[in-house]
């Protein structure tokens, strides 16, 4: 439901067919809301337009890929996974041969794209060890390809400057079996180096790719070759090597004496009258060969890489197969200064068009006539007068083209414009500075050397300077032998012409009459197929992030013939859907069909648009789809069917509210009988436990009374006593036992000791006490040496002496006595007492005299020993 509610959003439309009115400003402003809310995809019919964000978006997810994954092309937002997932189950449940064309211009999104699309494949199809190795090899072909054939330009960062369109080959179960690529005119002027891991996976060896960088590297330095001028004896210009380090180090990677590579690039061989004449080449004309053998190693190189991924990839012979085709191909280009590449490029981007134009009318015209509708013819731009123009094989500029490289005599541009103002000088798509100048036009912006083209997608201007040479692609024998002559394998094999035993003198063909031949190859390739379209739209022309500029979309939207394909899909009818899906959603609007219909969709159809009165000719039905031939029409049924949705979600609301009240009334109703029975069942246990326990005291104490009246019969004198003094002996013995257990630590310092149980033990217990200390400090005075013993005495006498007397007195106990606190055997200045005192001092200490006339208390010695205990000697300190 979201995703059609998206396509019919008034505001923004996910399919332009449904839009109302039709008109260039509200399909600009269509897709510029949409771009707003970064949706960069929209539809038209069953063709994608994709706007280029210039950032990433999170809509490539494994969880996105699994929502589009055999889901109805027009239930799910519109995505480029939608058409790649159309395609796909097309060819694996119908066995119908599928295309994907991507066009736009250069910069729009067209490789991402493809990528997009493969990757998507390759997510859906099964999996497996070797089903994915092939995904896998096809999947990393593009980054290498990509590596070699993409450049950055002023308008694309990432631009390919070659035509790519890749045939992947599946069996009957739509798993991919391998594939085959073809490549178009590429241009010669870009070099890179490729991913290595990706070409590891394709299949590269490492020798392989050590060549192929190799030859790499020699294009490259072919271009650090610098050339000098100098004069023969005749005084005709020379050229010679001006630097012959570069040129060693080219010989060095190719295996080739760099004599023989001096000599083809500074002179050439030339055949008159039977003879080889050998002619030095001036420096331009160095330059020239120079260039030339550069870009044809690196076009030459170029075709390897593709032919080897072909190898890796391509399906053993024999099997049966269905085929998917993606182009990628560089889109229209319209450059400052316009040349020969442009030309082609352009030329192909028409052949598509013609063919999107022509498969799109004829799609739509076979959709009509299976349906049993009326089909309604409509006017476009049929740009097969501009293919014409350039392909025609008598008189189309291709054809002047190879006719002027042929001519013998003075061949240049001029004599070839010239030719081309003879023959088309009333041709209302061709214009030059002649024919303007014939028809009395005043344009500045059109150079003398220039032509000019109304291409579908606007006025191109060409420079017609290199169209000759370039279209001729010359390479002097001389290179191509000398590039044979090398050792070097891969770069051998390139040049199989300058083999001496396989000297031909057959010209080649031109370069445009080889990619008009490819390009019509092409044509029939994609003629043979299903097609499905994703038209590519750059939004700005800075590659900023979701920036809009209308006036560059405008101008996309007119060459890209947009306005022309939503008028083809619009011919008569602007909506239709299958029977069953049209029934599923408008259903609810007629009591009829609602809630449940049981008879054939086409009926329940008719039966429903009867009650909702619509004029029958904005209706026909056909064999297996509803057509609407008005949007408006189908707004206003979007628009009844959103507010039978809100009745019936009120109804639901409403019925589910009652139901829930119902419910909770009639679970609280049981909870409440549940609640109360067990209340009174457990008030009627606790009733039950007290009368039991009331009865049981009861019980006791009669027993009790009836036993005491018995024994009283027996009692004795005497038994009280006896009882008595059993409980005492028993209480007793009960203290001593726990007391024994739990007998207080054995040092003398824990006076902590169980208090007495019973009060009638409290004087027994202190005994105990009293006993077990004194019995500790007999132990502990057991263990003392006489040493310890002796400190200890001396400690008492002090304590009877000073205790309570002294304040310092608790301080001074943790501290031994010395006796000798004056060092008197380490101070010099005590060695005469010390030798008088000898072993009969007893203490030595210092002590202060308080002079009683003055206060003052000076620091004096004072010495005891054990003959005169009681003699006090003072000295000065």
């Amino acid at each position: 439901m979201e995703a059609t509610t998206s396509l019919l959003d008034a505001a923004a439309v996910g399919d332009l067919v449904l839009l109302d009115p039709l008109t260039e400003e509200s399909l600009l402003q269509t897709l510029q809301e949409r771009f707003r809310r970064s949706n960069i995809y929209t539809y038209i019919g069953n063709v994608v337009i994709s706007v280029n964000p210039y950032r990433s978006l999170p809509i490539y997810t494994p969880e996105t890929v699994q929502e589009y994954r055999n889901c109805n092309f027009f239930a799910v937002k519109p995505h480029i996974y939608a058409i790649a997932d159309d395609a796909y189950r097309s060819l694996r449940d119908r066995d119908r041969d599928q295309c994907i064309l991507i066009t736009g211009e250069s910069g729009a999104g067209k490789t991402e794209a493809s990528k997009l699309v493969m990757s998507y494949v390759a997510a859906v199809c099964s999996k497996g060890e070797e089903v994915d190795k092939v995904k896998e090899q096809l999947l990393q072909s593009n980054p290498v390809l990509e590596a070699f054939g993409n450049a950055k330009t002023i308008r694309n960062d990432n631009s390919s400057r070659f035509g790519k369109y890749m045939d992947v080959e599946f069996d009957f179960k739509g798993e991919p079996l391998g594939g085959v690529i073809s490549n178009y005119l590429l241009e010669k002027s870009p070099a890179c180096v490729g991913p290595q891991d990706a070409m590891k996976v394709i299949g590269f060896s490492p020798a392989e790719v050590t060549a192929l960088l190799e030859v790499t590297a020699v294009v490259l330095k072919l271009g650090n070759v610098q050339l000098s001028s100098s004069y023969q004896a005749g005084g005709m210009e020379a050229s010679s090597i001006a630097e012959p380090q570069e040129l060693q180090e080219i010989c060095e990677l190719i295996g080739l004496d760099p004599s023989v590579l001096e000599r083809a690039l500074c002179s050439r061989t030339v055949k008159a009258r039977n003879e080889m004449v050998l002619t030095s080449l001036s420096v331009p004309q160095g330059y020239y060969g120079r260039d030339a053998l550069a870009k044809n190693i690196y076009s030459r190189l170029f075709d390897w890489l593709v032919n080897r991924i072909n190898t890796s990839i391509q399906v053993k012979p024999g099997k049966q197969r269905k085929v998917m085709g993606v182009l990628d191909i560089y889109g229209f280009e319209i450059f400052q200064d316009n040349g020969f590449e442009q030309f082609i490029i352009n030329y192909c981007n028409e052949k598509l068009q013609q063919i999107f134009i022509l498969m799109t009318l004829k799609e739509e015209q076979e959709e009509y006539v299976r349906e049993g509708i009326k089909w309604t013819p409509i006017e476009f731009f049929d740009n097969s007068i501009i293919c014409n123009l350039i392909e025609n094989s008598k008189c189309g500029i291709l054809a002047m083209l190879d006719e002027e490289c042929l001519r013998p005599g003075v061949v240049n541009e001029d004599t070839f414009l010239t030719k081309l103002n003879q023959l088309f000088a009333t041709h209302k798509h061709y214009e030059s500075k002649e024919t303007q100048n014939a028809r009395r036009v005043m344009d500045t912006t059109l150079p003398s050397h220039c032509f000019r083209i109304h291409h579908y997608a606007g006025k191109v201007t060409y420079n017609v300077t290199g169209f000759i040479e370039k279209n001729n692609d010359l390479l002097f024998r001389d290179l191509s032998q000398a590039m044979w002559a090398s050792r070097h394998e891969l770069l051998r094999s390139l040049f199989p012409e300058g083999d001496p035993q396989k000297v031909s003198l057959k010209l080649p063909p031109t370069a445009g009459f080889q990619f008009k031949a490819s390009v019509a190859t092409l044509m029939k390739n994609l003629y043979s197929k299903n097609p499905n379209y994703i038209r590519c739209i750059k939004p700005n022309e800075t590659k900023t992030g979701m920036l809009f500029t209308p006036e560059l979309v405008l101008a996309q939207i007119r060459y890209l013939g947009l306005m022309e394909n939503v008028r083809v899909r619009r011919a008569g009818y602007a909506f239709r859907q299958l029977y069953d899906s049209f029934l599923e959603r408008y259903k609810m609007l007629s009591p009829r069909t609602w809630p449940r219909w049981t008879g054939s969709h086409r009926e329940g159809t008719k039966l429903l648009l009867e009650d909702l009165a619509f004029p029958t000719e904005e209706l026909a039905f056909g064999h297996t789809k509803i057509f609407i031939r008005s949007p408006r029409t189908l707004f206003d049924l979007e628009r009844r069917r959103q507010e039978r949705v809100a009745e019936l979600a009120t109804l639901i609301q409403k019925t589910f509210r009652g139901w829930r009240c119902r419910t909770q009334y009639q679970l609280m109703r049981k909870s409440q009988i549940i609640i109360s029975a067990w209340f009174r069942g457990h008030m009627q246990k606790n009733r039950y436990k007290q009368m039991k326990r009331s009865a049981l005291i009861i019980q006791a104490y009669a027993r009790g009374w009836k036993v005491r009246r018995a024994y009283r019969r027996y009692f004795r004198s005497g038994a009280s006593t006896r009882l008595a003094n059993f409980i005492y002996r028993r209480l007793v013995q009960k203290f001593l036992v726990g007391l024994a257990r739990n007998l207080p630590p054995l040092s003398v310092m824990d006076r902590t000791w169980p208090p007495a149980p019973y009060k009638f033990l409290a004087d027994a217990n202190q005994e105990l006490r009293s006993i077990f200390y004194r019995w500790k400090c007999k132990k502990y005075r057991e263990q003392l040496t006489p040493q310890r013993r002796a400190l200890l005495q001396t400690k008492l006498h002090a304590s009877e002496l000073f205790k309570d007397k002294k304040a310092l007195y608790s301080k001074s106990l943790q501290q031994p006595f010395q006796g000798e606190y004056l060092g008197l055997k380490q101070n010099p200045k005590y060695q005469k007492l010390n030798a008088v005192a000898k072993d009969k001092l007893v203490m030595a200490d210092t002590v202060k005299k308080v002079n009683k006339a003055n206060g003052k208390s000076p620091l004096r010695c004072k010495f005891l020993d054990a003959q005169h205990p009681l003699l006090t000697q003072l000295l000065n300190a």
